[in-house]
Order: structure tokens, then sequence, then C-alpha cells
């Protein structure tokens, strides 16, 4: 007699096959659609596996070892220093790599489930790792030698704008989100004005002001280096999209939490740090992420201002005359780079949002 496991395992090995038939088969015009798209997939993978990895030049010494017709990797290999470091000293790249492998160390695990001490290295990254970043990138202290900001580029640059972009943007940005709530018109004024005002304006503006018109509105003897004005251009244009979307978040709690957090006999303060803001950011974590993802592929734009970031330094590089045609490869380099860093986020939300169940509930 047969058990209900031996049962039940035809139905599982079919499973697979009654997807395929109501997704990709269910109809003449779905049917024609998957027998479309799958030949222009077979006759692509074949040509690109060939240009990326079977007729790619991958060692070699000079420009002119790449003879093949596929990718020349070489190009990578040779300049992968400027990419990641810019024009950093050599001799003092330990400490950008001291700085990765912290970076590693406290992120990293946030994807490993169960990972010990997995929330106290999510809490370094946020709050102690900015602190020696800012000893150990730059120096001057400690008996550090110090580097000078306009030697800082490529892969660096890149995540240095974006740290610090996304660190700092979202506690300005949760701060006028509760600003364009208050009750006090003063408050709620100032915060509308700011968030409209920055968001009104394309962040290329925002970085060429930085640059070239705010030098020319400080006091006789007083300047800012050029990163520190993008950093801070793009730490509040980015604090203005970010209160819109904890904005969204803190219109969504019911107004039963408030009532609730006030019969309890909570002030303001610890009514939105232990019951409301919780919440709020809990449901609108991927527009916060949205946001952070977005903000890490504008760093680009500090190119306009003579920043060289990981594609400033590939831009800069392929139009060298000692390497033809490899532009391609170098721009390929450069997306797949955003993508691991891009995705990462986004997975990293995803696990998040399941982990807190976030979903509307009234």
């Amino acid at each position: 007699m047969m058990t209900e496991s031996e049962v039940q395992r035809p139905k599982k090995a079919l499973a697979p096959v009654k997807w395929i038939r109501s997704n990709l088969f269910s109809s003449w015009y779905n049917t024609l659609l998957t027998v479309v798209i799958g030949y222009l997939v077979l006759t692509s993978i074949a040509p690109l596996m060939n240009w990326l990895f079977l007729e790619a030049t991958f060692t070699g010494a000079e420009p002119s070892d790449c003879a093949g017709e596929g990718a020349c990797w070489l190009f990578i290999n040779q300049r992968l220093n400027f990419f990641i470091y810019g024009f950093y000293p050599d001799d003092l790249q330990w400490r950008v790599d001291a700085m990765f492998i912290l970076l590693a160390v406290a992120f990293v695990p946030q994807f490993i489930e169960g990972f010990p001490a997995r929330k106290w290295l999510g809490i370094f990254g946020l709050t102690g790792l900015p602190v020696i970043g800012f000893f150990m990138i730059p120096g001057g202290l400690f008996g550090l030698e110090p580097v000078e900001s306009s030697k800082w580029g490529g892969l660096m640059l890149t995540l240095i704008l974006a740290y610090i972009g996304i660190i700092a943007s979202l506690p300005i940005g949760t701060l006028l989100a509760l600003g364009r709530r208050s009750e006090m018109p003063v408050i709620r004024g100032l915060s509308v004005v700011f968030i409209e005002v920055w968001r009104a304006v394309p962040l290329i503006t925002v970085l060429f002001m930085a640059s070239v018109m705010l030098p020319l509105f400080l006091p006789e003897g007083m300047s800012f280096e050029k990163l520190a004005r993008a950093l801070i251009g793009i730490t509040l244009w980015q604090s203005a999209y970010m209160a819109e979307v904890i904005r969204g978040g803190l219109q969504a709690i019911p107004r039963g939490q408030y009532e609730a957090a006030s019969a309890l006999g909570l002030g303001y303060w610890k009514k939105m740090g232990l019951v409301i803001l919780p919440q709020a950011l809990t449901m609108v974590i991927p527009g916060i992420v949205n946001t952070f993802i977005s903000l890490f592929k504008d760093t680009t734009l500090v190119l306009i201002i003579g920043l060289f970031d990981i594609l400033g330094t590939v831009q800069s590089t392929v139009t060298d005359p000692a390497w033809q045609n490899v532009a391609v490869e170098g721009y390929v380099f450069v997306a797949f780079c955003f993508w691991v860093f891009c995705f990462g986020i986004s997975r990293y939300s995803q696990n998040l949002e399941r982990k807190l169940d976030t979903g509307h509930k009234t």
C-alpha cells in the first residue's frame, strides 16, 4: 500500500512543468513570445560568453597583448589600482584597505542569518566606522601622514560619498519629516521651505553651486575643501527626499497609535521614538532603500566638479592613446561594481522586510 508521501511525490515533481505550462505556454501568443525570446537569449549567450571569457585577454604586460576579438580585461588589471584608490599615495593605501576590511566586517555579517554579534557589528558600522574613517583616510593626526582630498578617487571616493550621504541624510530627513508635521507653524514652515526648495533643484546644480558659487559668499580667508562642499550639498539634497519618504510612513500610521501613546502619558519625543517612528520607518523600508540606491548611483555626478569617482577614473583612462577600444570593458567594470553594491543593499532590505514583517496593519 502506498504511503501518503509516495502519493504526493509525483505531484511535486510535476509542479515545475505545471508552472511552465501555465506561465509560458498558456496561449498561442504566450507560446510565440516564449519561443522568440528563448531564441534571442540562446543566440546572444554564446557570443557574449565568447567576448567576456573565452576569447578575452586576462594577462599580459602591454596593450598590444590584447590582440584577440574578446574583451581586454588586461586593461582593468593594469589600471585597477587607479580605479580603486585614485591618486591616493601607494605607500598609504593600507589605510584605505583597512577601512574596506572594517566595512566588510561590519556589513557582510548582516546577510548571514544567526551570525554572532551581528547587531553590534551593524551599530559599529553606523557609528564607530565613520569616526575611524575620519581619522584614517585624511590622516594628519595620531602620527598619520596627511593626504589631501584632491588625491582621493576611484571606488574609495564613491563609497565615501555614498556612505556619508546615507548615514547623514537619514537622521536629518527624519527631523525634517517630523518638522513638516509639527503643530508649531514656524518649524513646519521652515521644514516645508527647506524640503521643497532642495527637492526642486537637480543634484548637478547643487554640486555646481557648492563647488563654484558657495566660496564667493564665504567671508574672506574662510574656505572649505571641494569634497567637503560636495558632501554637504549631497547630504542636504538627499535629506529633503528622505524626509518625504519618512513623512509617507508617518501618515500611514493609524491615528489610534498616536492617541494610545498619548494616553500612556508619553511626551512628544518618547512617543515618536518608541511608538510612531519604529512603525513608520518599518513601513517605508523599500522607499528608504530606493533612495539610498539612487544616491549611490548619483555620486557619479561629482565628476562635473573635478572629483574622480570610479566612473571618472575609468573615463579619464579610456582616453589614453596607449589603450585603444577599451571603453566597453571599462564601463562594464563600472556597471558591475555598482550592481554588486546596489544589489547587496536591495537584498538586505528584502531580508529586513521579511524579518520585520512590514505589512500595513490597521
